[in-house]
């Protein structure tokens, strides 16, 4: 859980929650949290659990049958052209908007002031090595304080 950068198409307009599919009211307008490994590959572990042990050992196991729509789209290579920084606490929504290069969206992220963990944000370089393709965990802890993943892996 923490900050990962993910390819995606340069239209890419990750979904937001309407009036017709908002889990309460709060969320019309905010991000839809979706898995960024694909669908199929989750419905094949999910079904080769089921067939190998059942139906409601799967369930038990997984909590549910995967959800298309729970995931993010299965795009072509060649589709996915720019940089997007998504937060994985939940299933993971966006941070930023989608950027032709790594650098772009480490100089939007650090410019901005982007959270990388709670209150924290981090320099362009600590931002850069994400946006290159890293992972960082939303927190580690150093000398006894919290700090921000992003920055403390720079």
């Amino acid at each position: 859980m923490g900050r990962e950068v993910r390819r995606v198409p340069a239209d890419w307009q990750h979904p937001r929650y309407t009036a017709d599919n908002a889990p309460h009211d709060r969320a019309i307008g905010r991000h839809i949290p979706m898995f960024d490994c694909g669908y199929k590959e989750a419905a094949a572990d999910f079904l080769e659990k089921a067939n190998a042990e059942g139906l409601q050992e799967a369930v038990d196991f997984y909590g549910k049958a995967p959800e298309r729509h729970e995931y993010m789209p299965d795009w072509p290579d060649e589709q996915r052209t720019h940089y997007m920084m998504y937060e994985d606490t939940s299933e993971g929504t966006p941070i930023s908007p989608a950027f032709e290069t790594p650098e772009e969206l480490a100089r939007w992220l650090a410019d901005t002031g982007a959270s990388s963990f709670a209150d924290q944000t981090a320099s362009y370089e600590a931002w850069l090595r994400i946006a290159n393709g890293g992972f960082a965990p939303s927190a580690i802890m150093i000398g006894g304080k919290l700090t921000s993943g992003v920055e403390a892996l720079a």
